[in-house]
């Protein structure tokens, strides 16, 4: 039989799926070549349908906080597929994933699990408007919740966040229930909730904003979003889909010391499995049936497997303090990377186990309209040039990367001498 090869894969892609794909970010698109197709992962590397072995920093954009493939969740995986792939029913394993999420973190007192992230902020955003009454939703221009049809918005040319649908196929109506402020401008946030208070069932934010760039907003900007919506009785809603489980053991909420209405997790919580779930306040989550009016079902929610998955990540995380060790390791990584990328004109961003390269700007990067120009076109000959050394980031210029457990301080010194060489001109 021949060996596989990437791009003649792509090419039989190309005829069954739309680009090729399942998930737009994975076409390469912009890269003037196919995409790598991969076989297999362990640890930190991934291996090529070629053989080749890569130093991997998608980590499946972001689910693999111990690396791929973990010993320990393995085995969880295998007991629990040998005892079950779904029921359909009551049972036993989401109970007590349930049970240590509800422990550990009080502004979750009650949870519904779904299937991803999308499914997680689609229902919380449904929790809202049922509990207030109210049909409008404030989100922020940078800020990546999914995409249901209110969410694939932007902002449009009229005045207090008003928006327009960023996506084919989404109604103006139904974009015009969502309004999109920037990001870390307090005077549009004041805005528009003095044009729309009355109307806003819910904001919506990442805390942490890392789908495009890694914008760390100041504290003093979520607490002042948190105060209006406290003043117009609008619910506070956290995205922690990419941060939550993966900053710290409470996420952003727990580093900031704020505690969110309701909140949305993902990626992590599944350990490498389709998983998401939206919690909150027990009166909130009251709302949803069958306790209360507001609907949502799924055939496969709260799947064993994944629920498996998500518990023995989350519990060797916490028995090793693996965000501490990933804090250790994330900052020798990131100053690693400052120093030899200063002749380049490239800069590294970082918070915890998450990274991002972009070009220099004179001041942190907290908003898109920050991001300096050319980042596209330098991340491009960045990206390439890394993945000729064996080294795979997330192909888009604005994603961010993601350190695991498995990176060993060797390997991520290694990993910078790549990445500074493959930055030089």
């Amino acid at each position: 039989m021949p060996a596989l090869r990437s791009e003649e894969l792509f090419q039989r892609a190309l005829q069954v799926s739309p680009g090729g794909v399942h998930s737009p970010v994975r076409s390469f698109k912009g890269m003037d070549r196919p995409p790598v197709f991969f076989a297999s992962a362990q640890g930190a590397l991934l291996e090529s349908v070629e053989g080749r072995s890569y130093i991997d920093f998608c980590q499946s954009f972001g689910p693999l906080i111990l690396g791929h493939r973990d010993p320990e969740v393995q085995e969880a995986v295998q007991r629990m597929i040998g005892t079950a792939w779904t029921f359909g029913a009551c049972e036993p394993y989401s109970l007590e994933l349930a049970e240590w999420i509800t422990a550990r973190i009080p502004w979750c007192q009650k949870l519904r699990f779904v299937s991803s992230g999308t499914e997680a902020v689609m229902s919380a955003l449904r929790v809202a408007r049922a509990a207030t009454g109210r049909p409008k939703i404030l989100k922020f221009d940078g800020c990546y919740h999914g995409h249901s049809d209110g969410l694939l918005v932007r902002a449009g040319s009229g005045l207090a966040g008003e928006a327009s649908s960023s996506s084919a196929g989404v109604p103006e109506a139904m974009a015009a229930l969502t309004l999109v402020c920037p990001l870390d401008d307090e005077a549009a946030l004041e805005a528009a909730f003095a044009s729309h208070g009355p109307e806003l069932a819910a904001a919506i934010i990442e805390p942490l904003p890392a789908n495009y760039g890694l914008l760390k907003q100041r504290p003093e900007f979520l607490r002042r979003l948190q105060a209006l919506c406290r003043r117009h009785g609008s619910l506070l809603v956290f995205d922690e889909v990419i941060s939550g489980f993966r900053v710290g053991l409470q996420g952003m909420a727990g580093k900031l010391g704020m505690q969110p209405d309701l909140v949305t997790y993902g990626k992590i919580l599944g350990g490498g499995f389709p998983v998401g779930c939206y919690g909150g306040r027990r009166e909130l989550m009251d709302q949803v049936a069958p306790a209360g009016p507001v609907y949502q079902a799924g055939t496969l929610s709260a799947n064993p497997v994944g629920m498996a998955a998500g518990l023995a990540t989350l519990k060797k995380m916490e028995a090793l303090d693996g965000w501490a060790e990933l804090e250790r390791r994330g900052s020798a990584f990131a100053a690693r990377l400052a120093l030899g990328l200063k002749p380049s004109g490239l800069r590294v961003e970082r918070l915890g186990s998450l990274f991002w390269l972009h070009g220099a700007a004179p001041a942190p990067i907290r908003a898109i309209s920050a991001i300096p120009a050319g980042q596209a076109e330098r991340f491009k000959k960045l990206f390439l040039r890394c993945l000729d050394q064996g080294l795979y980031l997330a192909p888009n210029a604005f994603e961010v990367g993601f350190i695991s457990l498995a990176h060993s301080p060797e390997l991520l010194a290694q990993s910078a001498g790549i990445i500074v060489e493959a930055a030089r001109d």
